[in-house]
C-alpha cells in the first residue's frame, strides 16, 4: 500500500469522525472499519464519473448500512461529486446535503435511500436485474452498450434481515454475476458481540444460494481486498459475496467495541485517532492538498473512462440507428402519455368482469406500447393476472424476458423493483394479494421516499375473496396505504376506471401507485369515465340543484351507491353518488373541483367501503355515515360475506336515511 493510498484511506475516517463529532450525532464505526474497502473499491475497481453522475453505463454502488452514511459522504466529497467541506459539517442538520441517513435525489452520487437495514441488499439485485435485463436487449457484437456491475455493501445488522435471505435467494437463482456484496464483518452490533443472537456461517448461507464467495481475512489490505473484487468480478456465471474481515472504529480507542457503532467518538478519541493514523492536521476538516490530488487524478481518469463509452456509443449509433431509436425510448419517461386519447387502449368488453381480470388486459396493452414495461409477482400471476403474453421470462437463461418470478417473496420482491426503478431505462411493476402489502409496505414506503414511479398490482381487494378467510381479507390495509405520504391508491369501480388507474401509473413521474383490484365480476358502470383521472368524479347525478344526499363508494361498493340512488328515487329521495377510485389524487385537485364533486352545504353523506371505516370521516363528516368494517373477516362465499357485514343496497338505502 503506498503513502498515499494510506492517506487517501485515513482521510475518510478522519472526515467520518470530524462530521459525527461535530454533529454530536451518528454512527463512526462503520466508516473507520469500512474506508480501506470502499476507497480500494471506488479508486481502482468501479466505473464512475464525478463530472458526470448519471452516467448510464456508471458501476452501481449502494450502502446497504446507511447508518454508516459518512463513509458515503467523505467519497462523495473526495471524488469531487459536489459536497463541499461545509456540507460535511452540517452533517444530520436542517435542510443539509448530509442527512443522517442517505437519501436518492437529495444528494447527487447518492444511487439509493438507504437506513432500514437488508433494503440496499434488494435493491442492489434489482438494478443487477435492470443491467442484465438491457443488457440482453441492446448489446450487439462488439459493442457492450450495457456493462456495469453493481456493489452493496452492507454488515451482520444486513445479513440477519430476512429480506436479505430473500434477496439473495433469488439473485443466485438468476445467476446474476455482474452483482457483487461487500460483507463489512466486523462481528459488532448495538448490543455488543454479534454471537448474542448471529453465530450462522454467513459464507456457506450464500455458498447455497449459488453464490461464488471469497474471504477477505485482513480488511485493512487494500491489495487482499483488490484481488478479491477482481476475482468476484471475474466470474460472470454466478454472483459473488466477499467476506471482509474487519474492525470497527478502526484506528480509535474504540476499536472493536460496540459503543464504537453509533455514537460520535468524543474528542479526546478523536486526537488519539489522529495520533495513531499518523494524520499530519490537528484541525478537524483539514485534509492536505496531495490527498485532494490523487482523488482529483482519479476522477479525471474516470471521465476518460466515460468518454471512450461515450465514443463507443456513438458508432453503435450510427451502425444500429434503430437501436439507437429503441433506447430513446427505454429512456422517454413521457412515452406512456400518448396514451390518453387511444382509442383501442381505452376500449373494452361490456360485461361484468372482475377488475383483477381487467388489469390483466391492460398489462398486455402496455406492453406493446411501452417496450421497457417489465414486471411479475411473488408466484401468484395467475391469480393477480399479471403475466405479459408472448415475453419470456427473466431467467438465468433469458434476462430479455420480460415477466419477472420473484418467487414467494413479497418484501425482497417490493425492494427489487425500487432497484429497478432506481436504474433507470425500466417501467417496473410488482404484484402481490392485497392483504400481503403488509409484507412489502417497508419497501413501498422507500419508493414513496425516493419519489420512484413504481407499480404495485394488489388483487383480492376486500371480503370478497370469500372462502379463503379473513387471514386472506383485507382489512386495515387500505387506510394504512392511504395513510402513506407520496402514495398514490387506486381501488377501480369497473374497466374504465381501472384503464384510468393504468394511466395514472405508467405516466406517473415520481409516485408510486397501488392498483387494488377486486377477485369477483364487477359490472361496467353507466357514467364511469376518464374523470376517475381526477381521483374522484360523479357518476350518477341529482337532478336537483343540491342534492338531498351524497353517496361515495369505491371499487366494488360504488354498484350498491348507484342501486340505492335508484330506490331512494321511488321514495323521492334525489341524491348524487361519486365515485372515488382514488383519495390521493382527488386531494390534488383544486379546491373548485373538490367543492364541485363535494359541495360542502351538503352535509348529508354517506360512505361505502368493504374495508375499514378509517379515514372516511374527512369526506362524510360528523353529520354523516359510513358503511364499512370494523371486524376481521370471515370464511364463506363472497355473496354470503358481502350480506353478513351489510354491504347491500337495503342498507346502504338505510344509512341515507339515516343521515336525512
Amino acid at each position: 500500500m503506498s503513502n498515499i493510498d494510506t492517506m487517501s484511506v485515513n482521510a475518510i475516517r478522519i472526515l467520518s469522525a470530524d462530521s459525527v463529532q461535530k454533529a454530536n450525532s451518528g454512527h463512526p464505526g462503520l466508516p473507520l472499519g469500512a474506508a480501506d474497502m470502499a476507497y480500494e473499491l471506488w479508486a481502482k475497481h468501479m466505473n464512475h464519473n464525478p463530472a458526470n453522475p448519471n452516467w448510464a453505463n456508471r458501476d452501481r454502488f449502494v450502502l446497504s448500512g446507511g447508518h454508516g452514511s459518512m463513509l458515503l459522504y467523505s467519497l462523495l466529497h473526495l471524488f469531487g461529486y459536489g459536497l463541499t467541506i461545509e456540507d460535511l459539517k452540517q452533517f444530520r442538520q436542517d435542510g443539509s446535503l448530509t442527512p443522517g441517513h442517505p437519501e436518492y435525489g437529495h444528494t447527487v452520487g447518492v444511487e439509493a435511500t438507504t437506513g432500514p437495514l437488508g433494503a440496499g441488499m434488494a435493491m442492489a439485485v434489482g438494478m443487477a436485474m435492470s443491467e442484465a435485463h438491457l443488457a440482453s436487449k441492446f448489446n450487439k457484437d462488439g459493442y457492450p452498450v450495457v456493462d456495469h456491475y453493481t456493489y452493496v455493501l452492507g454488515g451482520d445488522g444486513c445479513m440477519m434481515e430476512g429480506i436479505t435471505s430473500e434477496a439473495m435467494s433469488l439473485a443466485g437463482t438468476l445467476g446474476l454475476g455482474k452483482l457483487i456484496v461487500l460483507y463489512d464483518s466486523n462481528k459488532i452490533s448495538i448490543e455488543g458481540d454479534t454471537d448474542i443472537a448471529f453465530t450462522e456461517d454467513v459464507k456457506k448461507r450464500f455458498e447455497a444460494y449459488g453464490f461464488q464467495t471469497l474471504v477477505v481475512e485482513n480488511g485493512h489490505d487494500l491489495e487482499e481486498i483488490g484481488a478479491a473484487i477482481e476475482a468476484a468480478k471475474a466470474d460472470l456465471s454466478r454472483p459473488t459475496m466477499i467476506t471482509i474481515k474487519t474492525k470497527i472504529g478502526y484506528g480509535s480507542p474504540k476499536e472493536g467495541m460496540a459503543s464504537a457503532h453509533g455514537e460520535p467518538l468524543g474528542v479526546d478519541n478523536i486526537k488519539s485517532l489522529r495520533e495513531q493514523l499518523g494524520w499530519p492536521s490537528e484541525t478537524a476538516f483539514d485534509v492536505p492538498q496531495e490527498i485532494y490530488d490523487n482523488y482529483n487524478a482519479i476522477a479525471k481518469k474516470n471521465a476518460e473512462d466515460e468518454q471512450e463509452w461515450n465514443q463507443l456509443f456513438d458508432r453503435y449509433s450510427k451502425e444500429y440507428p434503430e437501436m439507437k431509436k429503441l433506447w430513446d425510448q427505454y429512456h422517454n419517461k413521457d412515452a406512456a402519455k400518448d396514451l390518453i386519447d387511444n382509442e383501442e387502449f381505452w376500449a373494452f368488453e361490456d360485461k361484468a368482469d372482475a377488475t383483477r381480470n381487467l388489469s390483466g388486459q391492460v398489462i398486455n396493452k402496455i406492453k406493446d406500447h411501452l417496450p421497457n414495461f417489465i414486471g411479475g409477482s411473488a408466484d401468484l400471476s395467475p391469480s393477480t393476472k399479471t403475466l405479459m403474453k408472448d415475453e419470456g421470462s427473466f431467467s438465468k437463461d433469458n434476462y430479455s424476458g420480460r415477466n419477472l418470478h420473484f418467487g414467494v417473496r413479497e418484501l425482497a420482491m417490493a425492494g427489487i423493483g425500487n432497484g429497478m426503478a432506481l436504474h433507470g431505462g425500466l417501467k417496473a411493476y410488482v404484484s402481490t394479494f392485497f392483504v400481503f402489502s403488509d409484507y412489502l409496505k417497508p419497501m413501498a414506503r422507500l419508493a414513496a421516499l425516493m419519489n420512484l414511479p413504481l407499480t404495485y398490482v394488489l388483487t383480492h381487494d376486500s371480503i370478497g375473496v370469500g372462502e379463503d378467510g379473513p387471514t386472506h381479507e383485507p382489512i386495515e390495509q387500505l387506510a394504512m396505504l392511504r395513510a402513506m405520504p407520496n402514495f398514490t391508491v387506486y381501488r377501480p369501480a369497473d374497466a374504465t376506471e381501472c384503464i384510468a388507474a393504468w394511466y395514472y401509473a405508467i405516466t406517473s413521474s415520481e409516485t408510486p401507485t397501488a392498483l387494488v383490484l377486486s377477485r369477483q365480476n364487477l359490472p361496467q358502470l353507466k357514467g364511469s369515465s376518464k374523470e376517475a383521472l381526477k381521483g374522484a368524479y360523479i357518476i350518477a347525478d341529482s337532478d336537483k340543484e343540491t342534492p338531498d344526499a351524497i353517496i361515495i363508494g369505491t371499487g366494488s361498493e360504488v354498484q350498491l351507491g348507484v342501486a340505492a340512488k335508484e330506490e331512494l328515487l321511488k321514495e323521492g329521495i334525489d341524491v348524487r353518488v361519486v365515485s372515488m377510485p382514488s383519495m390521493d389524487v382527488f386531494e390534488k385537485q383544486s379546491d373548485e373541483y373538490k367543492e364541485s364533486i363535494l359541495p360542502k352545504n351538503v352535509r348529508a353523506r354517506v360512505a361505502v367501503e368493504a374495508l375499514s371505516y378509517f379515514g372516511w370521516d374527512r369526506y362524510v363528516g360528523l353529520d354523516g355515515a359510513i358503511v364499512a368494517m370494523d371486524s376481521f373477516g370471515a370464511s364463506a362465499p363472497a355473496n354470503i360475506l358481502f350480506d353478513k357485514f351489510g354491504f347491500t343496497v337495503d342498507n346502504v338505502v338505510k344509512a341515507v336515511k339515516g343521515v336525512l
